[in-house]
């Protein structure tokens, strides 16, 4: 029996690094970890996804769409969300030393 790893796996249902479908399945795939990791947090802190909306200011529905990938969220309401969550955020950025192309 022959055993594939997750990296050829996905180069071959999804595409190779570097690919537009690449790229975008790796992004929606942070999406949805985000959500996940937000999603634990609330309930370890046992509160409904209405009151965290509350203690961010915003409705339900928005705690919801951020918890469920909804691709459309603002990064400040994210950082609104970890605030009330009582979350350390730390992150990194690292640009490629390429140049950038503008299509």
């Amino acid at each position: 029996m022959k055993t594939y790893s997750l990296e050829n796996l996905t180069d071959k249902y999804v595409g190779k690094r570097g690919t537009k479908e690449r790229d975008q399945f790796e992004f929606e795939l942070k999406l949805d970890i985000l959500g996940d990791m937000i999603k634990k947090a609330r309930k370890e802190r046992k509160l409904t996804q209405e009151q965290l909306g509350r203690l961010v200011g915003v409705q339900k529905a928005q705690i919801s769409k951020i918890e469920n990938n909804a691709k459309d969220v603002r990064f400040s309401t994210i950082l609104r969300v970890f605030e009330a969550l009582k979350a350390t955020v730390k992150m990194t950025v690292n640009f490629d030393s390429d140049k950038l192309e503008i299509a």
